[in-house]
């Protein structure tokens, strides 16, 4: 009984949350869900006037009217439609598919309505029903209207015929909504297209596992026309992502405008399945299916009638047999589709073998098959009784890559295509091209701004670690006397060994040397790694945290002293953490004095041969590790002190970099700068692998000199690869940019921040939680542990298994850190969007301590 009103107190106050939050405003940001139980395609044109209704109107009639069509259905959707009511592609594919079973003697039960009008469009309709004086908004038209061509004893089969949205002006939807009213934002189009795709077919009778629906979702004008809120329409549906057939252009220069649509459809990841072109006597088909290189079948339609008093019978039945290959090509096509679909899951677990993964608790039915990606979602592949198409909310940012909402998402794409085009890929070495140089200015005018002088391109973040060891220990060789020796004697032989300082619990790569960086873990045992030593100074850090609503400093046992305050280790908000007055306090001079303790055993003065050579740490929070946040106090006090002993300082940004703590760089919340610094990941926007370590003057200078020896002999074949480097200056200059990216702000001294993402209400609910033992908030970063026996925590546990199981199934696509669960958003996601995740991370966590609780009661 207690437990049952303790858990109904929570719900209550979480329901309390979502009425204080307006939970109706998140309905823009609902899952779409698609259904696959039949082919929905997508009918595109390369211009207005090209024949897409008439190509719609053909498909319908290839799969309703033949005798073998006696229980299927055929929805038509047209989204947009302008020009209403004296123009209507619904109600013509209606009325002529009406027409075509009475001509053909073939039964059809057809029905046609238009759902959503703009004022003037609804008066000119219903000029008895609608006021000129009513609201703008757009008007629940509702109109109706059925035809029956029945024969007796045989089943009808269906078509549906709708129109979504229309406007009295024959124009742009775009320039209709404005002249007319009624605009419709794109989530709510999406949104009611999606409802009417759900109810059209799999309620309306058809049977799934059968071929016996079909739908066609039509466009309004062009592939880049603009919908009725500016958005292209390529964009606009691109959410959808429905398979398509492109409506090409037969006339004169034609050939032009439908390659330009194809490309700017397969640019946004669009899968086009055929092109149709009416005959004009140019034989456009030739260049374009040379163009095409049989990819996409091109179809050709006898010429269009012109005459308008011509009904098209014939032009119908003389198309026949184009329409009936088409529709098979697309019933293939979907056929191919939901083949690979259902086998991917097997396959995968058959051929790969995947990171940090062990295969025997991952079953084929746990496996994400991911169709796309659209911005911040998956589009991921179900099957529950039906199968579908859902959006899962990335919320591991895919190993902390992902930035990119879906507008970025397609500027990389068009970006990348035109270096690809142009470079392709040139060596680095003692050349110079316009992206790396552009890259490198960027970085060394953003994130390493006041401080760095050179950049240094490779490939990932692990290989940035390597390099930017072997930069500080030049460096140090050369400060302390080490390199001249070197030189004099053999210059491969050192009787001096070389350290890091690091702190336990980090993680700066899987490579050997970046391996031999971090402190023993699970990572670097002899399991994994039979040839670690550990080749460093270790420390223990302090972390910070958030539980009970307060912040707090959790002090290893070394630390404890009786001189502390409590205002030493509890704080009122996070901003206090990152105060520089810190530094004056009782706990500076703790840290300091620890660490120097710590340096001296390993001074150039000691007996011993090994000397700290480098200071490596992931500035603010531990990733692998477990997302701790590292007391900035205590790293700004490790800094300092190897500032003193003239020990390089690195700055491990491959995670931290690039906005993901709420700053471009992690080193503006430190107050302090490093001599070399990793970034990767968020450079490129995630979109692909790029990493550059970036250093001082003073760096790169121990390593100038007259043999080539002397310089840094490392690189990759990819150094500073063309579509790497444009990616990241796009993604540098959109990440800053108060225009594209909405969430930058700027305080009064006009450092640039990201705004506050996490609910700071919603926030101190999960720290109160009795199932949670820390939260940590910053930037595009919540992460929460678990409370867990020990033996149940850690990164081999399986504790949080089953909640990051029901957060899947509730459309957020999360992989924990044992018993450590994160949500990650990127630069650009809305508060309202990270809001709404933390709201379904707190009903799940709900349901995940009342089993729990359960289980332990039993």
């Amino acid at each position: 009984m207690l437990l049952r009103r303790h858990h109904h107190h929570r719900l209550f106050r979480l329901r309390l949350l979502l009425l204080h939050h307006h939970h109706h405003q998140f309905q823009s940001f609902s899952t779409l869900t698609i259904p696959l139980s039949h082919p929905i395609y997508i009918i595109w044109s390369s211009n207005t006037s090209l024949g897409k209704t008439l190509v719609s109107t053909g498909l319908s009639s290839s799969f309703l009217l033949s005798p073998s069509s006696s229980s299927k259905k055929f929805l038509y959707l047209k989204p947009l439609q302008t020009g209403f009511p004296s123009d209507s592609d619904s109600r013509f594919l209606f009325q002529k598919l009406s027409s075509l079973s009475l001509s053909r003697n073939l039964p059809l039960f057809s029905s046609h309505s238009v759902l959503l009008s703009s004022l003037p469009a609804a008066k000119s309709f219903k000029p008895n029903e609608f006021s000129l004086n009513e609201s703008r908004e757009m008007c629940e038209l509702g109109f109706y209207e059925e035809k029956k061509v029945l024969e007796a004893g045989r089943v009808a089969p269906e078509l549906v015929s709708e129109t979504i949205y229309a406007w009295e002006g024959a124009l742009s939807p775009h320039f209709a909504a404005e002249r007319e009213g009624g605009a419709v934002e794109d989530s709510e189009l999406v949104k009611r297209l999606e409802t009417r795709l759900k109810e059209g077919l799999l309620e309306g009778g058809v049977e799934r596992g059968k071929l016996d629906g079909f739908c066609v979702v039509e466009t309004a004008g062009g592939v880049a026309s603009p919908g009725p809120s500016g958005t292209l329409q390529c964009d606009l549906y691109r959410p959808l992502r429905f398979p398509g057939v492109l409506v090409g252009d037969g006339r004169l220069g034609g050939i032009s405008g439908t390659i330009s649509a194809y490309e700017s459809l397969k640019l946004r990841g669009y899968d086009v399945v055929a092109i149709v072109i009416e005959d004009h006597g140019l034989i456009n088909e030739i260049p374009l299916k040379s163009y095409l290189r049989s990819r996409v079948p091109v179809f050709v339609l006898p010429p269009i009638p012109q005459d308008p008093s011509n009904d098209l019978m014939e032009w119908f039945d003389e198309s026949c047999n184009v329409f009936n290959s088409l529709k098979d090509i697309m019933l293939e096509a979907y056929l191919e589709r939901m083949r690979r679909l259902n086998e991917m899951p097997r396959k995968a677990g058959d051929v790969f073998w995947w990171p940090f993964t062990q295969h025997k608790l991952v079953p084929p039915s746990t496996v994400t098959v991911i169709d796309s990606r659209c911005g911040e979602n998956f589009s991921v592949y179900k099957v529950q009784n039906k199968e579908y198409i859902t959006q899962q909310f990335d919320a591991c940012a895919s190993w902390w890559t992902q930035g990119p909402d879906a507008t970025l998402q397609t500027e990389l794409a068009r970006d990348m295509g035109y270096a690809a085009a142009r470079f392709g890929h040139v060596m680095f070495p003692e050349n110079v091209y316009e992206p790396a140089l552009e890259c490198a200015e960027l970085l060394l005018d953003g994130v390493g701004k006041g401080w760095a002088t050179r950049v240094y391109f490779s490939d990932n973040g692990s290989t940035a670690i390597e390099i930017a060891l072997k930069m500080a220990f030049r460096k140090f060789s050369s400060d302390h006397g080490i390199l001249p020796e070197l030189l004099k004697n053999n210059p491969t032989e050192s009787c001096t060994e070389l350290m890091v300082l690091a702190l336990k619990g980090s993680y700066h790569g899987d490579t050997l040397g970046a391996m031999e960086a971090q402190a023993p873990s699970s990572f670097t045992g002899f399991l994994q790694q039979p040839w670690y030593t550990g080749r460093g100074l270790f420390l223990d850090p302090p972390t910070v945290f958030m539980h009970n609503g307060k912040w707090t400093v959790s002090l290893p046992e070394v630390f404890h002293s009786a001189t502390l305050k409590p205002e030493d280790t509890t704080f009122r908000s996070r901003d206090e953490i990152f105060l520089k007055s810190r530094d004056e306090s009782n706990l500076a001079g703790l840290y300091s004095l620890y660490v120097s303790q710590q340096l001296s055993q390993y001074s150039t003065l000691s007996e011993t041969n090994k000397q700290i050579g480098a200071l490596i740490m992931e500035p603010i929070i531990q990733g692998a590790g477990g997302m701790h946040m590292v007391d900035p106090l205590f790293q700004r006090m490790l800094v300092n002190e190897c500032r003193h002993c003239r020990i390089p300082v690195i700055f491990d940004e491959v995670f931290t970099g690039f906005w993901r703590l709420g700053v471009e760089s992690a080193a503006e919340l430190l107050g302090c700068v490093p001599d070399i610094a990793c970034f990767a990941k968020l450079m490129t926007g995630g979109i692909i692998p790029l990493a550059a370590t970036m250093a001082t003057d003073a760096i790169f200078d121990s390593f100038t000199g007259d043999s080539k020896l002397k310089a840094l002999l490392h690189g990759h074949s990819y150094s500073a690869h063309a579509m790497g480097c444009t990616a990241a200056a796009k993604s540098i200059k959109w990440f800053k940019d108060p225009n594209t990216n909405l969430n930058i702000t700027s305080e009064k001294s006009q450092k640039m921040l990201l705004r506050e993402l996490w609910d700071a209400e919603l926030v101190q609910q999960f720290s109160s939680h009795p199932s949670i033992s820390r939260v940590v908030t910053l930037g595009t970063l919540f992460a929460l542990e678990l409370q867990a026996d020990e033996s149940d925590a850690g990164y081999a546990s399986l504790y949080a298994r089953s909640l990051v199981q029901m957060l899947r199934e509730d459309c957020i696509y999360t992989r924990p850190l044992g018993n450590v669960i994160y949500v990650m958003c990127g630069p650009c996601t809305s508060p309202k969007m990270c809001t709404l995740q933390l709201l379904k991370l707190y009903t799940k966590l709900e349901e995940f301590t009342l089993v729990k609780t359960k289980m332990n009661i039993i």
